[in-house]
């Protein structure tokens, strides 16, 4: 049977991140999705877990190979998923997680519309860019940059399945598990995984 694909988008800050890595922990049959970016590596962050890391040139030869599902350009760096991994851990059965951006969850619509979508917003805009500078993690211009690009991002939000507001990350959690077990058991998935329970011999 054909896994799930979650594609997971939020803007910069609005603890995407930790709400998916206290899902993936929670959940041994989801599997991360690994991206490929141009950026450096934030500290603690390492090749293979959290991205592919990737120069200009590597990256610009795949994408002309047409190796990518989906890519962007956010915030001056490159980002792309590729196609092959996704499609054969998806034809293992696996449910897979997609943490992307909106750009790059239409790119994944248009080429797989069975996916779910799910956005993560924060509960204000001020809530967000103090979260940002909490991280201690980019400088006020980068910073002022994301915050720039975080209403377009909050635009985009009604294009998804969900919409999950991060006020509370406990609550906010336990939404998007609920989410990942809805989707497990709905009727067609059932159907498919136990059919002689909707057709019982008399």
């Amino acid at each position: 049977m054909t896994g799930l694909l979650f594609v997971i988008t939020a803007p910069s800050g609005a603890g995407k991140s930790s709400l998916i890595e206290a899902l993936l922990k929670d959940d041994a049959r989801l599997r991360l999705s690994i991206s490929y970016t141009t950026r450096a590596p934030r500290p603690g962050e390492c090749e293979g877990r959290e991205y592919h890391f990737v120069d200009e040139p590597t990256f610009v030869a795949m994408l002309g190979r047409g190796e990518f599902l989906e890519c962007a350009q956010v915030h001056g760096n490159r980002y792309g998923t590729a196609h092959g991994a996704v499609r054969r851990l998806l034809a293992s059965g696996s449910d897979l997680v997609l943490e992307i951006d909106w750009q790059g969850a239409q790119q994944v619509r248009r080429l797989l519309p069975e996916c779910i979508g799910i956005f993560v917003l924060p509960p204000s805009v001020a809530e967000l860019q103090r979260r940002m500078r909490a991280r201690a993690q980019d400088s006020e211009s980068v910073i002022a940059r994301r915050m720039a690009s975080a209403h377009e991002e909050l635009s985009h939000a009604p294009e998804f399945d969900y919409a999950i507001i991060n006020n509370n990350f406990d609550e906010a959690r336990r939404d998007l598990a609920a989410i990942v077990r809805a989707e497990r058991i709905r009727t067609a998935r059932q159907l498919e995984r136990h059919p002689e329970l909707f057709s019982p011999r008399t």
